[in-house]
């Protein structure tokens, strides 16, 4: 357990300051995706059942008002099943980002060591080279992985939506008949 836990720290440490802040972002960006798929499994099939009962109940007769609130009530579907994407999406946009803000520092300090020592000192510039690497594998590990994911919610959210939206049309077409 230690020796991971020290090859984890080590990886760090060859990454730099950066790491952190790809690191930061990653815990931030599963933590939206783990809870955006939480309300989609748990959250939402409740709310639509709610949702559900409240439109087999409605006596209005009004079709325009229907028409109205059926419109109201499938926006605020629509916001809370892809509240957070946009959140996700730019957390993804923003890990090669810092990925490449690592390959940058990591490139100063390389040329820090050839204006110091000039290349008689490779071990220093191999730092500087590992410095600048793997923060950029990093930030795109991280984003191509989280990617999928929030194409999946976008896809599922916008599904949900139409599929909410045809049942909520239906009980109107079945309260314009009575």
């Amino acid at each position: 357990m230690f020796e991971q836990i020290y090859a984890i720290r080590q990886f760090f440490d060859a990454g730099g300051q950066v790491m952190w802040a790809i690191l930061f972002v990653s815990i931030a960006l599963w933590t939206l995706i783990i809870e955006r798929y939480w309300y989609h499994w748990r959250i939402y099939p409740q709310e639509f059942g709610q949702l559900r009962k409240r439109w087999e109940g409605r006596t209005d007769c009004d079709p325009w008002q229907a028409r109205k609130i059926q419109e109201q009530e499938i926006s605020h579907l629509r916001h809370q099943l892809l509240g957070s994407v946009f959140l996700i999406r730019t957390f993804i946009t923003l890990c090669p980002l810092l990925g490449l803000l690592g390959t940058v520092t990591g490139m100063i300090q390389v040329f820090d060591v050839l204006g110091f020592h000039g290349t008689g000192n490779p071990r220093a510039m191999a730092s500087g080279v590992s410095m600048a690497t793997i923060p950029t594998m990093s930030g795109l590990v991280v984003a191509l992985s989280g990617l999928y994911f929030s194409i999946d919610l976008q896809r599922r959210g916008t599904a949900k939506t139409r599929v909410a939206a045809d049942v909520l049309s239906q009980y109107l077409v079945k309260a314009e008949k009575k």
